[in-house]
């Protein structure tokens, strides 16, 4: 007899992909994609937000997706990747000249392209950092991030946040706070203290509504508090905000957490895998809040929206590993993919998409807080650059989590033509590529509000 399955976190990282919603949006599919999604989920094993999957696609350009069915749909979701948009040509282009040029380069080798993308990242990183490594993926790079700083300072332990996500793998959920990727899956790494994260519209320390100056920045003192008393913590681990559902942390807040750090040396290691590279109207998310890390990760978008790159960014003064492998992944230095990053970085900079993140991301932010005066079930709509959320709640004064509403929400959406990812069960987030036409920027808009009418 097998055993029986663990129950179901509660929502997490994305939408539920077993709703009846989710049935009844396959049940109006095609014949030919309903039958390729069955031999997807023949062959694909189970996974909460993936398989089984929405629908199939058959493109990707631009800010749109488009369905085997023929069906288009602006993508708001784009798993974070899509600051220059899908199949950028500039990206595409550069691609094909390296495959043609050298396609792949053996570990024990460099290659132009890896060199002149770390110099060009190193170039424009903030603070101290003048080193970095590269790898396949930003949770791989979270795991190299973490192997640095426990050589660099002879300790293993870390703090880090309920609620955020660092990765998959059992190294970087030991450190990421989201249910859905720890629960059930046994022990964890050891020495992973985890503390409440800033979180101004849900401050589990000091509740209500007088805002952060009326507490103190009691996220900060907390976790000031767990270095002291540990006394031996490597680093503290973070996102600059919570990708997923904006979360902005309060002014002050990484001051005071660099300051801590400093006190009880610990590093600081910030995680943009999802909102660098002007996600949010600066080039690093952690511009925006006057604190320095340590250590930087990068992921996602870094490839360009088409190859799978990440890289871990450090002080020089961290390079003390030389007798160890940090990483020494098989593609650590791949031409094609580092080609790929630097025609990213080149676009971003050629077509200005960091002041226009910023710009966008203004006007965006300003339409829906209209939105939020109109709708009682909007909680608070949040925004850094274009990263965006609306937050939704039965009831503003308790803030019960909105998350049926939610759901159906995302189902009226797609049907209009739009596709978003739903975090922690009731909020709605929306990550357009930077490379939005400002009309498409307004009919997604268009389709939040009327979606939200339908559920109110």
């Amino acid at each position: 007899m097998e055993p029986p399955l663990p129950a179901a976190p509660p929502p997490g990282e994305g939408d539920v992909n077993t709703s009846e919603r989710r049935a009844a949006w396959r049940a109006g599919l095609s014949e030919a994609a309903r039958a390729l999604l069955d031999r997807d989920e023949r062959v694909f094993l189970r996974q909460s937000l993936s398989t089984p999957c929405l629908d199939a696609l058959s493109g990707c350009e631009g800010s749109t997706l488009t369905t085997l069915d023929g069906r288009t749909l602006l993508d708001f979701h784009g798993n974070s990747l899509h600051q220059a948009g899908h199949a950028h040509p500039a990206v595409l282009e550069a691609i094909r000249r390296q495959l043609d040029d050298m396609a792949f380069c053996p570990r024990r080798f460099t290659n132009e392209p890896a060199v002149r993308l770390a110099e060009a990242l190193v170039e424009r990183a903030p603070g101290k950092l003048g080193k970095l490594l590269f790898a396949p993926g930003g949770t791989l790079a979270v795991g190299m991030a973490l192997k640095i700083a426990r050589v660099a300072t002879g300790r293993f332990k870390t703090v880090s946040m309920w609620d955020s996500f660092h990765g998959a793998s059992l190294d970087a959920c030991s450190v990421g706070g989201e249910a859905l990727f720890r629960s059930g899956i046994g022990p964890l790494l050891p020495g992973t203290a985890h503390v409440p994260p800033p979180d101004p519209y849900r401050c589990v320390l000091a509740p209500g509504d007088g805002g952060c100056e009326s507490c103190g920045l009691a996220c900060a003192r907390y976790l000031d508090y767990v270095l002291e008393k540990e006394g031996d913590v490597a680093a503290v681990i973070a996102e600059p905000l919570r990708c997923t559902t904006v979360n902005v942390p309060p002014p002050g807040y990484w001051p005071a957490v660099r300051a801590a750090c400093d006190r009880h040396g610990a590093l600081l290691i910030l995680d943009e895998t999802a909102t660098c590279l002007g996600r949010t109207g600066r080039l690093f998310a952690c511009e925006h809040f006057g604190a320095d890390p340590d250590i930087l990760v990068l992921g996602k978008g870094l490839g360009g929206g088409v190859m799978p790159l990440a890289a871990v960014l450090a002080d020089p003064a961290l390079d003390r590993a030389g007798h160890l492998a940090l990483g020494h992944y098989t593609h650590e230095k791949n031409p094609t993919a580092c080609a790929a990053g630097l025609a990213m970085l080149e676009v971003i900079e050629s077509e200005g998409l960091v002041a226009r993140s910023r710009r966008l991301g203004e006007m965006a932010l300003a339409r829906l807080e209209g939105m939020a005066r109109r709708f009682p079930l909007v909680g608070q709509v949040r925004g850094l650059g274009l990263s965006l959320a609306v937050e939704l709640v039965t009831d503003r004064a308790t803030r019960a989590k909105a998350s049926d509403q939610a759901d159906a929400a995302l189902y009226r959406c797609l049907e209009r033509g739009l596709s978003f990812k739903t975090s922690h069960g009731n909020v709605l987030t929306l990550t357009p590529p930077l490379t939005i036409a400002e009309t498409d920027l307004d009919r997604a808009l268009d389709i939040v509000e009327d979606a939200l009418a339908r559920v109110s």
